[in-house]
């Protein structure tokens, strides 16, 4: 049985990961590995900094010693990382965010990108450039910070953090062809707005990057 390694900066991702697998690769094992420094610290900092960047690549040989065929690392925050420790392994890595940025590119050409933290709001912005110009197209990017969102939802209100996200869905991004959501943890809020509250089509990181998971273990014969 293929075995895939999710990297996570939080316990809480693993169920949502799960969900997931069970319906779209129920024949792929999942192994997770959960280190919350490696948001933490980025927060800390406002910054990938480069203890972090070590210690990811230290987390992505760490699947691979525990038997995992492929690595796929679930935070948008350390992706300048997960492209480093993509050079360093015979084996795939994956960013959970790039098969979203491939597929907001081919959409639109008016791109929204929603986060509630600076440091994966840029991450997933220069992501979404750098597709851009793998395939030359020319876009318009529209980064939304939701301020207090990130506070409230660590504080425990959820339902503030809940509406300050469906207010920039529904306001702050309107006349965007695409909206990216730069947290995998913002897809609920997409859920519980009323039907056709947001214009544009809107892509999350776990569904599309497990998508591409499966097909990558596949293209090994796993």
């Amino acid at each position: 049985m293929p075995t895939l390694g999710l990297i996570h900066n939080s316990p809480m991702l693993a169920p949502v990961f799960n969900e997931i697998a069970a319906r779209i690769m129920p024949d792929v094992k999942l192994l997770h590995f959960v280190d919350e420094s490696t948001i933490k610290n980025t927060i800390a900092a406002g910054h990938l900094q480069k203890a972090t960047m070590r210690q990811v690549i230290r987390l992505v040989g760490s699947t691979f010693d525990a038997g995992c065929d492929a690595a796929l690392v679930t935070c948008s925050s350390i992706g300048r990382a997960v492209d480093m420790a993509a050079e360093l392994y015979d084996q795939p890595v994956l960013r959970v965010d790039r098969p979203m940025a491939e597929k907001a590119v081919a959409t639109g050409r008016r791109i929204g990108v929603v986060a509630t933290l600076s440091t994966t709001l840029k991450p997933t912005a220069d992501l979404v450039r750098r597709v851009a110009g793998e395939q030359g197209k020319e876009i318009e990017l529209v980064e939304y910070l939701c301020e207090g969102a990130f506070e409230a939802v660590m504080a425990g209100d959820g339902a503030t953090h809940d509406r300050i996200v469906g207010e920039a869905l529904t306001e702050g991004l309107k006349g965007v062809d695409v909206i990216l959501l730069a947290q995998a943890s913002m897809a609920r809020v997409v859920a519980s707005l009323p039907e056709g509250a947001v214009a544009a089509p809107v892509f999350s990181s776990p569904e599309l990057g497990l998508e591409r998971a499966r097909d990558v273990l596949a293209s090994l014969g796993k």
